[in-house]
């Protein structure tokens, strides 16, 4: 367990020390972030930024992070989320709103993963990223807070191995916002986030069911994608 909390060497590179070092931090927090659309694209999928791309270290990070439990890895991904929420939310990636008619309060709404996958982990990680990466946005001057607005409505298959069209198919009508969580929603812009874009169909079926709730999808950010 003290393992798990305090690695003794960095999670994308394996240098000793450190539970991140300065390079793989670099490339997985940059300055900017991208955007991303998968091919085909899904319908439905709002503009979608990434941080970076989904390959080596960021990858080996993502992973420690999420399967192998590094708590403290939680703080640099949410850092990487906010830079490509940030792009977001700008006039390019969100249209007519930008980040000052977001100083009503943006909301930053996860994909939930399956509740069996998260008692397996033992940790919600998207959760806990969405949550740093409004933090380090509000430290900014952007005022935005996380919702954790989405709910399973019915059990899915593992999404690995499966292609555009059969995940498509198995996230159809898979999510669904709680009427208790709706008036929250408002006239809110909403960024859906993830931690990786493969196909989209995540994201898709996430902005159905906001949109099928009232709220306003705006964009979409994620940490890192596989196309980029």
């Amino acid at each position: 367990m003290a393992d798990l909390a305090l690695p003794a060497e960095c999670a994308g590179c394996g240098r000793a020390g450190v539970v991140l070092c300065g390079r793989c931090r670099a490339l997985l927090c940059g300055a900017r972030a991208w955007p991303v659309r998968p091919e085909p694209p899904p319908r439905g999928l709002p503009p979608v930024f990434a941080a970076s791309g989904y390959r080596g270290p960021v990858r080996a990070v993502l992973l420690a992070h999420k399967e192998r439990g590094v708590l403290p890895l939680a703080r640099p991904l949410g850092e990487a989320l906010a830079v490509a929420v940030r792009s977001a939310l700008a006039p390019a990636g969100a249209g007519p709103v930008t980040a000052g008619r977001a100083g009503g309060g943006a909301l930053l709404v996860p994909v939930p993963s399956a509740r069996r996958a998260v008692a397996a982990r033992g940790h919600d990680a998207m959760r806990r990223v969405t949550f740093v990466a409004a933090g380090r946005l509000r430290r900014d001057g952007l005022p935005v807070r996380a919702l954790t607005a989405l709910r399973q409505a019915r059990r899915v298959a593992d999404q690995a191995g499966l292609g555009a069209r059969r995940r498509r198919a198995n996230l159809s009508g898979a999510l669904r916002v709680p009427a208790g969580c709706r008036a929250a929603l408002g006239d809110a812009p909403v960024v859906l986030v993830d931690d990786l874009l493969t196909t989209g169909a995540s994201l898709a079926e996430a902005a159905r069911a906001v949109r099928a709730a009232g709220g306003r999808v705006v964009g979409a950010a994620v940490v890192a994608a596989v196309n980029l």
